[in-house]
């Protein structure tokens, strides 16, 4: 006797019969087993992986094969008409697009989400790869003379007393079908008589069990996996495949890659709206336990060579540091380099990719995080260098904008500057941003009812209001300074940094930017990982301008 298993079920080889033995399997609002615990990476066997193969395309809704499956931001996948209607969603306002005004709850219940419409597209590469096995399971099935006799074990019922049971799982349908194994339990899905939690036994007819037929299908299915699930941008097979909202799939590391440069998908260029480092971005599990289960060497060998590009040099502390001044993203920063230790670094920045990091000096010598109390401030701004114009002297003139930002995590020093190892800070993705927007103004409309005469707190009042009302009090505000020609609004400075923008992820960078406050107050939007989070922080800036309240010290000459 054989035994394989893929987690969550298992099956024995044994006397001509394939038995597929159910485990005990976790709740699934649509089914009984959450992708990210029954998908595990397993090698499928040709002969004894019909069943398990055969589950693994099947939609855990309809049980049917899938049918323009939705590969959803949860990594969990379904087909697009099993997926339940849309409904309006409350409390969100940003980014307030056509494409996630309406949502979806997520049927699954290891998520449990609101999923906007716009991140509900069908998966194009499992989509492709269900027509192929579609198309090569008809052809297996055209083979004559070549019965197996299929018998359906219904799905263990948990409601049910155990008698109950045990009498359910003897009423079985049987069928005899052609073309093996593998081909005859497709079959049996497509025709909607598989349920997805259903197990199955395979009796011969003739005594012969035709495991060449399987073996010749797997095959087949193995190098359409090949050609099929390959990455569009290193055009190699999908390593960690990760589904954009879009529906198009890359290896998790190319995506990051694309998105260090541009938030557009490769393919279509739609807009990405996920952390560039991809951090909590699901894998899509379908897929992944597909290539592991049709094309392990393949994925095995991908993996390996992945690993070893990937190892770290020598020299970790790869980031130049200029302790100088704060910057932050999308804005320009304008430098005059004259001392010879930072000449030195601008040189090496332009001889390689013309970039390095801004960060500010720590004052008050305040400890920063795990790097204790260090010179400089641990957050930064990673600047791109625009143009370099050097002097006959030695010194020179730099503009640059500002790419993203960055913590410090170690640092040391070269040739007197320093330089560091840096992870990127990003903000929280844009399905986060919404729930959180609700879930504040939600509490906050609560609160004010429980006192519908009473004053609200400065705090209450500002989550009350959704993300384009904090905008939009912004942009107010920078009307009536306008008008009263202040001077931080200057001709001069708005051709520098330009006029307002109406995003409200880059307001309150530009804000910062022409504000004459304290550099120790703007300081705080870069560790600040949500949009609405940071327009909160302006109009909170704004208030106290407007109640002439500033606090001591403060660099601020508004009023």
């Amino acid at each position: 006797m054989t035994l394989s298993k893929v987690k969550g079920r298992s099956f024995t080889e044994r006397e001509g019969q394939s038995l597929i033995l159910p485990t005990a399997l976790p709740s699934l609002m649509v089914g009984n087993r959450p992708p990210s615990e029954y998908l595990e990476p397993v090698a499928l066997a040709p002969h004894l992986g019909a069943r398990p193969l055969v589950f693994l395309v099947q939609c855990p809704h309809c049980s049917k094969p899938f049918s323009a499956p939705v590969t959803l931001p949860c990594g969990n996948t379904i087909c697009r008409s099993c997926l339940p209607d849309p409904q309006p969603r409350a409390n969100i306002s940003y980014p307030n697009t056509p494409d996630r005004q309406l949502g979806i709850a997520c049927p699954f219940s290891t998520c449990n989400a609101e999923h906007a419409t716009g991140e509900c597209s069908v998966d194009v590469t499992l989509a492709k790869l269900m027509e192929w096995i579609r198309s090569n399971v008809e052809q297996a099935r055209l083979v004559e003379n070549t019965p197996l006799c299929v018998e359906i074990i219904p799905p263990w019922d948990e409601s049910l007393p155990f008698e109950e049971k045990e009498k359910a799982q003897g009423k079985g349908l049987q069928r005899v079908l052609h073309g093996g194994k593998l081909a005859s339990t497709f079959a049996l899905a497509e025709a909607g008589e598989l349920h997805y939690n259903a197990d199955v036994i395979y009796h011969s007819a003739t005594g012969e069990e035709f495991e060449n037929l399987d073996t010749q299908l797997f095959e087949t299915l193995g190098k359409v996996a090949h050609k099929e699930l390959d990455c569009q941008v290193c055009y190699n097979i999908l390593l960690d495949p990760t589904t954009t909202a879009c529906g198009h799939t890359f290896c998790r590391r190319c995506l990051v890659r694309v998105m260090d440069h541009s938030n557009l998908c490769p393919v279509c260029r739609g807009g990405l709206h996920i952390p560039t480092s991809l951090h909590n971005q699901p894998s899509n599990a379908r897929l992944l336990s597909l290539l592991d289960g049709l094309c392990p060497d393949l994925i095995a060998a991908r993996a390996s060579a992945a690993s070893v590009e990937e190892r770290p040099g020598v020299d970790v502390l790869s980031t130049p540091l200029f302790v100088c001044t704060l910057s932050l993203p999308t804005m320009p920063t304008f430098l005059h380099v004259f001392e010879p230790r930072y000449r030195l670094m601008m040189r090496r920045c332009m001889e390689g990719d013309g970039k390095f990091g801004m960060i500010m000096y720590n004052k008050a010598s305040s400890p920063q995080g795990d790097l204790g109390a260090t010179q400089f401030m641990e957050y930064g701004t990673l600047l791109e260098i625009l143009s370099f114009e050097p002097l006959p002297d030695g010194r020179s003139f730099v503009e640059t904008r500002g790419v993203s930002r960055f913590r410090v995590r170690e640092h040391d020093m070269l040739d007197g500057y320093h330089v560091g190892r840096v992870e990127r800070v990003e903000d929280v993705s844009l399905a986060e941003e919404e729930r959180l927007e609700a879930e504040e103004r939600t509490n906050a409309t609560y609160l004010r009812d429980l006192n519908p005469q009473g004053p609200l707190d400065p705090e209450t009042a500002l989550n009350i209001l959704s993300t384009q009302d904090l905008l939009s009090r912004c942009l107010r505000f920078i009307e009536r300074m306008e008008a009263r020609s202040a001077q931080w609004l200057s001709r001069r400075i708005v051709q520098v940094y330009g006029g307002p923008p109406n995003d409200p992820a880059l307001f309150p960078y530009w804000f910062a930017c022409v504000l004459p406050i304290a550099e120790e107050e703007k300081y705080l939007l870069l560790s600040t990982t949500r949009v609405r989070e940071r327009l909160k922080m302006v109009n909170r800036w704004i208030v106290r301008i407007e109640e002439q309240r500033w606090p001591s010290g403060s660099a601020c000459r508004i009023l």
